[in-house]
């Protein structure tokens, strides 16, 4: 099995970035899961209705989400009744949407978890035990299973990759939006980066509209951020997983700049 996981998609240059990329990489890598992250999808704040649907329609099989999940009023018309959009499993109980998804494209089946950091982000349930309730070894579940830890915290992904280490298939951090160096197999056979990166500008500051972000750095005023739409970075990795042990066997990202393409 193939999983290929596209980083922080951001407002409309990632969006663009997707549909222009997404082909190519099929044709390469031909990835049985075609998982994104997107909750800045919507001009850098959550995510419509309209974007999920653009997405799914373009081959995307799930969509992972994070703190921005609540920002576009509009998910709450759909997220129930679209399963393979999930938020962080560790919201409290009541939360509308759910944290897990077991996605099927073409007799394979792939468990996929959104669980999210709580190191300089809002204090949700622990995810790490959140993990454990969802990892169950008596729920009947795919041996596959891919985790998206969308944290603020280095360390709080470092520790989440050990702490599922040969208890899941992969654990990819995003939320800051700068792609890694630090991809590998751990040594129980998941595969494991800090952070996938982002799609979107990379003329901005992680996507957003630059000058903005300086003001706020410079003046600690109030300031609207916006999406910005120059040229773009698409960043990704792929992860092939043993379908017999539902342990991965590589783990590769994928880099392409506008304007001077690079796939690696």
């Amino acid at each position: 099995m193939k999983v290929l996981f596209i980083g922080d998609i951001v407002g409309s240059a990632g969006r663009r970035a997707l549909k222009e990329n997404l082909p190519a990489l099929k044709s390469a890598h031909r990835p049985d899961f075609i998982i994104v992250n997107g909750e800045n999808a919507a001009g850098g704040k959550g995510i419509t209705a309209a974007i999920a649907n653009e997405f799914f329609e373009q081959g995307v099989h799930g969509i992972t989400m994070g703190n921005h999940t609540w920002d576009n009023k509009d998910i709450f018309e759909f997220i129930d009744d679209e399963p393979r959009l999930i938020r962080p499993a560790n919201y409290p109980a009541g939360t509308p949407g759910e944290g897990t998804v077991t996605l099927k494209a073409d007799g394979k089946e792939l468990m996929l978890i959104n669980v999210m950091g709580r190191a300089f982000l809002p204090p949700l349930d622990c995810p790490f035990r959140t993990l454990d309730k969802l990892l169950d070894k008596s729920k009947k579940r795919p041996k596959a299973v891919f985790v998206d830890v969308h944290a603020e915290a280095t360390s709080e992904k470092i520790a989440i990759g050990w702490y599922l280490d040969g208890k899941v298939s992969a654990v990819v951090g995003t939320h800051t939006h700068v792609q890694t160096n630090d991809e590998q197999l751990l040594p129980n056979g998941t595969a494991y980066i800090t952070d996938v990166g982002m799609t979107g500008s990379r003329e901005g500051v992680l996507g957003m509209e630059r000058e903005a972000v300086i003001r706020k750095f410079l003046t600690q005023l109030p300031v609207r951020f916006i999406a910005d739409e120059g040229k773009y970075q698409f960043h990704g990795v792929v992860v092939n997983i043993d379908d017999t042990t539902g342990l991965a066997t590589s783990i590769k990202t994928i880099r392409i700049y506008e304007g001077e393409f690079k796939m690696h």
